[in-house]
Order: structure tokens, then sequence, then C-alpha cells
């Protein structure tokens, strides 16, 4: 199997005259080709666009096509990788890792054998988890070293964390912050308890973003990162998340839980630089929260 390349900008520009300049003998159609099947990288971060912009001294990374096969991912995308860590954006409807039912359709195990395809010894190590149902930016990690540095330092190393949410009926006020104490009961379900330091501290700030009569799309941006702490806090103030019939919620017209790990930012563990990641509010989000005529 042919290695990865990786080859330093000299000097700036466009992304696909580099490309050509660098891989001789490869036409102009296969090296669009390259992009559209994300096997090229600036400075970690896949780049799909022939016009980005490049900077120098920046690295740009070419991997093999047999390398870089993702048919199998499902709707998982990788949004970047380097030696230590993977970020992916995870659909909803896919869980992060197997339980009792399901072994196989997991991100775990999705991203087990996409690395295995490139080094059978290389292995996947979960750093934290999104619902099944809840889809955006999840993190992993490449050994349990680094696994181990970010969830040790978690409340440190990240920079950023906000979610998409659409919620039942509209909020007032438009701006909020909801700070209260959440247990668990024995049904493994959250909820908020009326005793002041009863349980674990959970802030939540949120914003509308737009909404009509029925629903509300809300930026929400956690200080705290308990579990469920959206959907139970939500909950709590009446507007309970759509789809999530857990925590109160009598509809459900996107066919799930309306939730989405929109931004994630964080320090990377190995060499401090930070690294961001936004992916765009989902579409049905924005078709359930439109303005009625």
């Amino acid at each position: 199997m042919a290695r990865e390349r990786n080859i330093t900008v000299r000097e700036p520009g466009p992304l696909l005259p580099f490309l050509l300049t660098h891989c001789a003998g490869t036409g102009r159609n296969k090296v669009k080709a390259m992009l559209t099947h994300r096997q090229v990288r600036v400075d970690g971060r896949v780049v799909t666009r022939h016009d980005h912009l490049l900077l120098t001294g920046q690295t740009v990374s070419i991997t093999p096509s047999s390398g870089m096969k993702q048919d199998h991912l499902l709707g998982l995308e990788i949004l970047f990788e380097d030696a230590d860590l993977l970020v992916i954006y995870k659909p909803g409807g896919l869980l992060s890792m197997a339980n009792e039912s399901e072994r196989e359709k997991t991100a775990y195990h999705m991203l087990t054998e996409y690395l295995r395809q490139q080094n059978t010894n290389q292995r996947v190590f979960i750093v934290h988890r999104l619902d099944k149902e809840t889809s955006g930016v999840m993190v992993f990690a490449k050994s349990q070293l680094v696994q181990q540095a970010l969830q040790n330092a978690w409340k440190d190393i990240v920079v950023e964390r906000a979610y998409s949410a659409v919620v039942e009926g509209r909020i007032s006020p438009p701006v909020g912050t909801i700070r209260s104490w959440l247990k668990e009961s024995r049904t493994q379900t959250m909820y908020v308890s009326l005793k002041p330091g009863d349980g674990q501290l959970a802030v939540t700030h949120y914003q509308v973003v737009r909404a009509n009569r029925h629903f509300s799309l809300l930026n929400v941006r956690l200080e705290t990162g308990r579990k469920n702490q959206i959907r139970v806090h939500m909950q709590s103030i009446g507007h309970p998340v759509v789809g999530d019939r857990r925590y109160g919620a009598h509809n459900s017209p996107i066919g799930r839980l309306a939730l989405h790990a929109r931004v994630l930012a964080l320090r990377h563990p190995v060499n401090g630089q930070v690294l961001r990641f936004e992916t765009p509010v989902p579409t049905p989000f924005l078709r359930v929260t439109s303005l009625e005529p």
C-alpha cells in the first residue's frame, strides 16, 4: 500500500494547482476526485474545495484511496485526523458504541474498521459519547494515553461546546440561563432536585435563534456537561426537546431527537493547538421552525 504524502506549502495559492504540481502524472479530474473522496487534508483538516487557499507553512496530506474508503461509514464523516485524534460528524440514529442489541452499527466499530484499512494494529478509543439520536461532533483518540489525557482534563481542554436544539413552544425570555441540581433515578432518568446542593450542579445557557407558534430553534451553550443536561433542563422550563418522549415531548415532526452537537473547540492534548469544528444546523431543524405564512 502506498504511503500518505505530507507536503509543506512554500508559497500561498489555491489548492488545486498545488495538487496538480505535486501529483505529477495525475490528471485534473483524478485530482478533483481525490478532493471529493476526502483524501486531502490541510493541517489535519479534510478539505474538499478545489479553490481552498493555502498559506505558507501549512502541511498538505494526501492519503491513498485504499486507505480512505468510507463507504461503510453510513453517514458518519471524518472532520479531522492526525496521529492522535479522530474528529467525526455522527449522524442521528447511530450509536456511539455498542450496546446489548447492537454491536456493529456504531461509530466505534466503523472507525475501528476504517483505521484497520491503513494499519491492522491501529485501535480507536472513545473519549465521550453522544446519545444515539443526537447528531454532531465527536472526538475519538488513537491511543489509550491520549484518551486518558482528554478524559482527565476534559473540562479544561474543551474551549467551546455548543448545541442546536428544537424545543416545543415559543420560549420567553428569548435569552436565559438554567441553573439547577441534577440527580439520576433508579431507572437512569435524570431529574431536577428541589434541594439546593442535592446532586450535580448543571448550568445551561440558551438563546432563541428563530421560532414560530409551535417550535423554537435554540443555540445552547453548556457551562457544565451532565448526563442528559439539555434534555432535562428544557423539560424543567416547560419546553422539552422535540422528539424527546422520555423527557416530556409531545411532538416528533423530524422523526428523532432534535438535538445536534454543532460546535466543539478543544486544545490538542499533544501539541496544544486549538482545534474548532462547526457543523451546519440540520435542515429539518430549520424547516420545523420556519416562519409561518
